[in-house]
């Protein structure tokens, strides 16, 4: 029997009126994940597009490759250079048993890749685990299907987080962005908080010790490392460059959130989403031209006590979450401006915000995950500026 056969001849069990009917949601979910629904719009009110919600899921996934790839590489490079740095011969943990056969040489790529993916995945799986119960709960309750959004989301909240976090936190940082940040306004497309960066927030603000300071973004316990960032929070680009070129800091070979560190990969992953059309480019120029300018406003007026006043665009540009965000987070459809002239606003508003809670506040060298979080909150009351400017244009217009 094929698996088309089997769930064929289970379906009954799940449809109304079978004694499973409640778990419909879950019998949906498996059966779309392996077979394409043969279901079609019909009627002149239905817009006809092979692009639907589980495709445009599929391919923002997809576009994470590189950084996943990434993750793993530079977690393990990063935990291989200090343990040769601190002589240790060998992980003090259960990722020592895989490694036997792979050494921990930071000049062997495949030991780099094996020994990141041994603290990426643990982590990729709790949140996989966590919060697909509670999609799975809550779609049970409402009664509705199970949506694919939950893949995304799970992937990039694993992607920003550093590879020392504890399990624990991991499932409740999830818990608290797909219930508080999603579930709790009705789901996919309901929500006005990115759930990824909504759960990233709470443990940032709950748990700073695992989420920020030097000791948390290698993977081996006694070693710090501060991030370019908090560098040059602390010294301005000078103190970045004694560590770090920006080339290193471009492809990604710095300390820092697991996925976050290589713009070259988000810019790969930037070219496919923009390519298939799922990613606002006024959205990522928005932000682009927000940065920038405030930057280079704050250069200008310069400070002599604060030294990120003179930090150059391009390096706002390799450092921290910016460029992570940018491709990924701000252009998420749900939370973001969903007009022409309100994606630029609102990009723009985030590169802004990002410069100002970076250089100006001396407490959070980061700044993007609340630049996003902040303009999501605006996103709704931009797009009804720009609908009601449109409707008094049109209005003046044939008066």
């Amino acid at each position: 029997m094929s698996a088309r056969d089997f769930l064929d001849s289970i379906e009954p069990h799940f449809t109304k009126g079978g004694r499973l009917e409640k778990y419909y949601g879950l019998y949906e979910m498996v059966d779309t994940f392996i077979y394409t629904p043969s279901d079609v719009t019909r009627g002149t009110t239905h817009v006809r597009d092979g692009n639907d919600l589980k495709r445009t899921m599929t391919f923002v996934v997809i576009a994470t490759f590189f950084c996943i790839l990434m993750a793993f590489y530079n977690t393990g490079y990063q935990a291989n250079v200090a343990m040769e740095t601190m002589g240790l011969t060998k992980a003090d943990n259960w990722r020592s048993i895989p490694m036997m056969v792979f050494g921990y040489s930071p000049y062997n790529p495949l030991s780099c890749l094996v020994h990141g993916a041994l603290y990426f995945l643990p982590v990729y799986i709790v949140t996989l685990a966590v919060g697909g119960i509670w999609e799975v709960l809550f779609a049970t309750v409402r009664g509705h299907e199970v949506n694919e959004g939950f893949l995304v989301s799970s992937m990039l909240y694993s992607l920003i987080l550093p590879p020392e976090i504890p399990l624990w936190q991991v499932a409740l940082g999830i818990s608290f962005g797909i219930v508080i940040g999603k579930e709790v306004f009705g789901g996919t497309g309901k929500n006005f908080l990115n759930p990824a960066l909504t759960g990233r927030a709470f443990l940032f603000f709950a748990y700073p010790a695992s989420m920020s300071g030097d000791s948390v973004w290698v993977a081996v316990d006694g070693f710090t490392a501060a991030t370019p960032l908090s560098l040059a929070s602390a010294g301005g680009v000078e103190a970045i460059k004694e560590g770090y070129g920006w080339l290193q800091a471009f492809f990604g070979f710095i300390p820092g959130s697991m996925g976050e560190t290589s713009t070259f990969a988000i810019m790969l992953g930037a070219a496919f989403l923009l390519y298939t059309r799922v990613a606002s480019w006024r959205i990522m120029a928005g932000v682009m031209i927000g940065m920038i300018a405030s930057s280079l406003l704050l250069n200008i007026i310069g400070s002599e006590t604060n030294p990120m006043f003179a930090l150059p665009w391009y390096w706002h540009l390799v450092l921290g979450g910016f460029a992570f965000g940018t491709v990924y987070m701000a252009t998420d459809p749900v939370t973001a401006a969903g007009t022409d002239k309100g994606r630029w606003v609102y990009g723009i508003l985030i590169g802004v915000m990002v410069v100002i809670i970076r250089v100006i506040n001396p407490a959070f060298p980061e700044g993007m995950m609340l630049a996003i979080l902040f303009s999501n909150m605006f996103a709704p009351i931009i797009d009804y500026f720009v609908v009601q400017a449109n409707i008094r244009r049109r209005v003046k217009r044939h008066a």
